[in-house]
């Protein structure tokens, strides 16, 4: 916890590692294209490839942190999940999405790409791959929601998404599409198909937010067959899912939720195991610290430059 605080401190961007029960350590990298080290950033590449090679049965993944092109880590947010030994397990690479929306622009994260070595599924590792880091945004963002998007045809985790964030469209549960919706999912459809490999000829169905033959764009190998796509265990979404995707075709939905008070509170007390709610309590508030406390600290030092703002020098008579 130590070297969490003074990496939060130290960087502009969040740096931070905590556990996750006895046999995991976490650790959460912001846009580590813009200031990690050439080295550091290769090494953090080979544990995303290490886990892919691990749960893709054939084939490789050419868009995003797998194009090997520096600039695609420039607007990330890698969760590494890790045992013990330092063995990378799983992951998820979020992506910030800055939208161009009225009257000011909209960040949306995407819950973006998700692996986990066959040998560790069935875990509990959820909670840590999709929420985690929402809400740690959430905290930094002084508790102002966060929208959120995911891309998928699984069923499991169509319905962790929906279960996990709130205002989520669409999704069996009780919900409606708003404008809001709507517009950020346009948006998205026409500037963010890089972020989650889908081709410029893949279709956009906006009365259901399916997108229609979306395995064009670099992300043929996810393409997976109704048989071999994970269940939910509510069979609702599984039955969503089911009537809405074409998965002979290769559909995905588009979900878009967001990260509130009300989403949190069903995250810590459903998602988040007991014993580590604390733990991540605390790694929220050393992340919040920089937005909440620090520039109070700095406002009140009027010897110290902040941004634009400048000390007052008096002039020598």
């Amino acid at each position: 916890m130590i070297g969490t605080i003074f990496r939060t401190f130290g960087r502009r961007y969040m740096d931070v590692s905590l556990r996750a029960g006895a046999d995991y350590v976490v650790r959460i990298v912001e846009r580590p294209g813009l200031w990690m080290e050439d080295a550091a950033l290769a090494a953090l590449s080979a544990d995303l490839r290490q886990v892919a090679a691990r749960t893709l049965d054939a084939g490789s993944l050419t868009y995003g942190v797998f194009s090997g092109d520096k600039s695609r880590m420039e607007a990330v947010i890698i969760t590494l999940v890790s045992r013990r030994d330092g063995t990378p397990v799983a992951f998820n690479a979020l992506a910030v999405m800055a939208l161009d929306t009225a009257p000011h622009p909209t960040d949306v994260l995407h819950l973006g790409l998700v692996m986990v070595d066959p040998d560790e599924r069935s875990k509990n590792l959820s909670w840590v791959l999709y929420g985690l880091t929402c809400f740690l945004i959430f905290f930094r963002r002084q508790f102002r929601p966060v929208w959120v998007s995911n891309v998928t045809q699984v069923p499991a985790v169509v319905g962790m998404v929906s279960e996990m964030f709130s205002d989520v469209w669409p999704s069996p549960n009780k919900g409606r599409r708003t404008l809001t919706h709507l517009l950020l999912a346009r948006e998205i459809m026409a500037t963010q198909r890089h972020i989650f490999g889908v081709g410029a000829d893949a279709g956009f169905d906006e009365q259901r937010f399916v997108i229609t033959d979306a395995y064009t764009g670099g992300s043929d190998d996810l393409k997976k067959t109704w048989e071999s796509a994970p269940k939910h265990r509510d069979a609702r979404y599984n039955a969503f899912c089911q009537e809405a995707l074409d998965y002979t075709r290769g559909d995905d939905v588009l979900q878009l939720g967001q990260m509130d008070v009300a989403a949190m509170r069903t995250y810590l007390t459903r998602e988040v195991p007991k014993s580590a709610v604390i733990g991540l309590l605390l790694t929220g508030g050393i992340v919040a610290l920089r937005r909440i406390v620090l520039p109070a600290i700095h406002w009140a030092d009027s010897t110290q430059e902040w941004g634009h703002l400048r000390p007052y020098m008096r002039r020598n008579r």
